[in-house]
């Protein structure tokens, strides 16, 4: 299937993504306190190249160019996320208006140009001193979110489409407080299963403040998926492609859409999950009227008893991956929406981050990112299949709109449909910017023909 062959609803929402501290840069402007990724970022070996995100892409100065570049391109949403350290420096305490200024801004700037704002309340930056405290494993910290998210909605309010409580809390989680590979770079995975408990708690008890304050704007959450399957037949390696499935996807789905964490998860954890309260899960299972996935690929498993719960060992792919050495499986997307579809009977669903990284090389001012416009095409293609099956999908955000700080990875891996020069700042569309404007005004002008 090509582009031209593809066909969504009219009121299918086109977009792109981002995250604050990946992009912003101006760490210390405004009021901006720390995060722990200032601080993960000065540990020596932390991050691939060596950088930080100091910079990034600077768009702190520079959004009013990159919202003119999304309305050249003809995207109808913005998914951005708003850095806590610079909305309460402290994580707790004085509101710095200087901060929700830009925010502010930023919002309006969107609808000026006709471009829906998506907000994400959390995209990993965790104010350094909430960190100092504890973190997520620490039950206090869901009061400090909760009066965040308020301080927020009550400025942005219904201006705001769309807003995300979380961004991937698996990844906050557990490559943060279990695997020691993202901020704060803790390796205890006891504090990573509480503090996966209290985003999903902070989560839900913020959703009435925040429906309280934007009524009429849309409230939900977004988890990363990563379907596994099996290594072979064999009935150790099925189940432990169940037991991963546990790990990564049910945990936040059950909890979420179903009140309950699922059994097996419940009884790997042990004595791990001691913290969880009465009422706690009748909080995190407040509707939603939105759930965001984020899809990159797949994940094949074999048991492994030698490791620690959920047991289980990656195996190898075969074809070729993307430069973050990922598999290209857009089939498992079609299979993840018709499952979480069926499984759940989940709120209208989003694809709210899918996009791949590839060596990038700026030649003669262009960037021929072909294997970016196979992968995109086909993942879109995959929503196309998802959708005609049955599943509510109702919006499409590429990752990203930018090149940008990759976390761990620093600069040396590029998502952007938007080549930057990190030493002069210079924004250049890669012709995969120019493949997915196309295809989005392809859907606008079929959606006018057939009205």
């Amino acid at each position: 299937m090509t582009a031209s062959d593809l066909r969504f609803p009219a009121d299918f929402v086109w977009g792109t993504a981002t995250a604050s501290y990946q992009i912003e840069g101006a760490v210390a402007e405004d009021g901006r306190g720390p995060s722990i990724w200032d601080t993960f970022v000065a540990t020596p070996g932390a991050i691939d190249d060596g950088s930080t995100g100091a910079v990034a892409c600077d768009h702190y100065h520079r959004w009013e160019q990159d919202l003119d570049l999304m309305q050249r391109l003809g995207m109808g949403a913005y998914r951005f996320s708003i850095a806590w350290p610079r909305v309460i420096p402290a994580g707790t305490g004085a509101v710095n208006e200087a901060g929700l200024d830009f925010y502010d801004r930023l919002v309006d700037g969107l609808l000026e140009r006709g471009i829906a704002p998506l907000a994400t309340l959390y995209h990993w930056d965790l104010p350094q001193p909430l960190q100092d405290t504890g973190g997520w494993p620490e039950r206090g910290i869901v009061d400090a979110f909760v009066a965040y998210a308020d301080a927020v909605t009550r400025r942005l309010g219904d201006r705001v489409a769309q807003y995300a409580t979380m961004n991937e809390p698996w990844c906050s989680a557990f490559l943060g407080y279990a695997l020691g590979e993202h901020a704060p770079g803790l390796r205890e995975p006891a504090l990573a299963i509480r503090a996966s408990h209290h985003l999903l708690l902070a989560h839900g008890a913020a959703l009435e403040l925040m429906r309280a304050n934007a009524p009429a704007a849309q409230h939900g959450i977004v988890l990363n998926l990563n379907p596994a399957y099996p290594a072979s037949d064999a009935p150790e390696d099925v189940a432990a492609a169940r037991r991963f499935d546990g790990f990564f996807n049910r945990w936040f789905l059950d909890a979420l859409l179903k009140g309950r964490y699922p059994d097996d998860v419940w009884q790997g954890y042990g004595e791990a999950v001691s913290h969880v309260e009465d009422g706690d899960l009748a909080i995190i299972a407040r509707p939603l009227d939105f759930l965001g996935v984020n899809y990159y690929s797949r994940t094949i498993v074999a048991n492994d008893p030698s490791v620690p719960w959920p047991a289980v060992r990656a195996v190898p792919f075969d074809g070729p991956p993307t430069d973050m050495g990922w598999e290209v499986y857009p089939q498992g997307l079609t299979e993840l929406l018709l499952r979480v579809q069926r499984d759940y009977a989940p709120p209208p669903m989003y694809v709210t981050e899918n996009g791949a990284a590839y060596p990038d090389v700026l030649r003669d001012g262009t960037v021929d990112d072909a294997d970016r416009i196979a992968y995109l095409e086909q993942h879109v293609a995959a929503i196309q299949a998802a959708i005609e099956g049955g599943a509510d999908v109702r919006g499409y955000f590429a990752w990203s709109l930018l090149d940008n700080f990759e976390w761990a990875r620093g600069f040396e891996k590029r998502f952007g449909l938007v080549y930057v020069d990190y030493a002069t700042q210079a924004r250049i569309p890669k012709r995969s910017a120019a493949w997915y404007a196309g295809l989005i005004e392809r859907q606008r002008q079929a959606s006018v023909t057939t009205s």
